[in-house]
Formats: structure tokens, sequence, C-alpha cells
């Protein structure tokens, strides 16, 4: 089996993924709730591995212990820390890519055996995967809140035109989940 890209990503209405400050805790001020909701528990069984930038890593303020994907992470960076953050064990392991978005999605890919490399984090990342035709499907929380400003996720995608096919639409709390696979 081959494993799904999948950019996962919760935005404001009117497509953000933090606020003017980087913060992100008005999006997920749902999120002790959000991790008992059948999607994220299907989300978890179906991972393999996690891909993300170094911002995004860098959230968890140096502890991942509990993280909710329990899976190998391969953080793309310029410049790899010292030292990773807490919480690495048997199954969660950080990995540090300097090479770019293709080699993070190809150690990933591996790394999945066959079940679902999850991007998480980071809208730069999200653009460079879309630009290199990476991303198999993309999953968009939308919260009902308007930002005004902050970091959008589909930015920089001028010269690309993606066709999306619409498989899911559903709510989970606050939040309307979006799934579109990408036409390839």
């Amino acid at each position: 089996m081959n494993s799904k890209v999948i950019v996962g990503m919760t935005l404001s209405l009117d497509g953000f993924v933090n606020d003017r400050n980087g913060d992100v805790g008005s999006l997920y001020a749902d999120y002790a709730e959000m991790r008992e909701t059948p999607s994220l528990l299907e989300a978890i069984r179906d991972t393999g591995a996690v891909v993300m930038g170094r911002r995004a890593y860098e959230m968890g303020n140096g502890d991942y212990t509990g993280y909710e994907f329990q899976v190998p992470i391969f953080v793309i960076t310029h410049d790899p820390p010292e030292s990773a953050a807490k919480g690495e064990n048997d199954k969660l392991r950080f990995n540090f890519v300097t090479e770019g978005v293709e080699s993070a999605i190809q150690q990933a890919r591996e790394a999945a055996d066959g079940k679902d490399v999850v991007v998480v984090g980071g809208p730069g990342v999200a653009q460079q995967l879309l630009k290199a035709r990476l991303v198999d499907e993309l999953h968009i929380d939308i919260v009902p809140l308007l930002l005004g400003q902050g970091l959008r996720l589909f930015e920089n995608l001028e010269e690309l035109e993606i066709k999306l096919e619409k498989t899911m639409l559903s709510e989970a709390l606050a939040r309307t989940q979006l799934r579109f696979r990408v036409i390839k």
C-alpha cells in the first residue's frame, strides 16, 4: 500500500493559521475535546509518519510528551537543534531533514510503512509540497472566527492551478471539516 501525503490544517474562516501575533490558541480553543473526536482518532490510527516545519516543531515548546501522533516525525529545517524535544520513545522519533521537502516526504513515506504521511504544521511547508505536487489530500478544519490578519495557508501559489475533489464535509464541535483529494 502506498502512503498518502495529507496536509492537515486548522484555519479561521478568513484563511489564517494563526493571528497577527503568531498565536494559534484561538483556533484550538476546543483542543482537549478534539482529541476524542472520531476524525482525529481515525487520523491517529491511519498515520505512519508526520512532517512539519521547524516553526511548528518549536510550538511544542521542547516537549512532545503525550503528543497524539506517536510515530516518526520529520522536521524540515535549515538548522537542526542540538537536541530533540522531550517525548521521544520507541515509536515517536524526531528526524531533522535539511535536504528539503522532497527528501522529508521520501523519508516519511519509508517510515510510514504504507500508512499515511500527515503534514501538521507550517503553511510554508504545505505551500512547498503543493508546488512540488506531493500532496494527495487536504484536510481543512475551519473554525468560526475571523482573525483579520496572520499567516495564510493558501498564499504564494499564484502560478498553480490545483484541482480538488471534495470527499467529505462534516462538523466536529464548532469546526467545519472539509476533506479534498488533490487531482493529479
